[in-house]
């Protein structure tokens, strides 16, 4: 059985009231914000589409989306395109709003410390964590990719 690796390289995207966890792989870009198509019927954190290499990503609000924020400020916003891990053929990339560049961070087993909230998650939050001395959130990005989907097939 091969070894896991001692170490892997994050990166913390900011987002209104916290940052997110992610693995360095699962961001594909960040790029500047532009107003977004909007869905029929979507729910209020599934704030469009956007244009992107050929593909309309669906941008979300992660506050929104968790429900910690009803609305999200788009003034000096980023948008952190993400790789889609469930294999949707039609939704290979999914955009995440971001307040700011995301910060490269190495993380090891000893800097990734759980934190004691024992509370029940919101939907898209897999884990609430220390980061050196920075608080962080992990994102459920296989319920995220689910929501958004049934949020545009809606």
């Amino acid at each position: 059985m091969a070894e896991l690796p001692r170490e892997i390289r994050g990166v913390m995207v900011p987002v209104t009231e916290g940052r997110l966890l992610l693995p360095n792989a699962t961001v594909a870009e960040v790029i500047s914000y532009t107003k977004p198509e909007a869905v029929e019927g979507a729910p209020a954190w599934l704030l469009g589409r956007l244009a992107w290499r050929g593909w309309r990503l669906p941008l979300f609000s992660f506050p929104m989306l968790t429900g910690k924020l009803e609305d999200e400020s788009r003034s000096n916003a980023r948008v952190a395109v993400l790789k889609a891990l469930g294999g949707n053929a039609g939704m290979p990339f999914i955009a995440l709003l971001a307040q700011g560049f995301p910060r490269l961070t190495t993380i090891t087993p000893e800097l990734l410390i759980p934190t004691s909230d024992e509370h029940q998650f919101a939907a898209g939050v897999r884990a609430e964590v220390l980061v050196r001395d920075d608080r962080a959130t992990i994102p459920d990005l296989d319920v995220i990719e689910g929501m958004v989907a049934r949020a545009i097939a809606a």
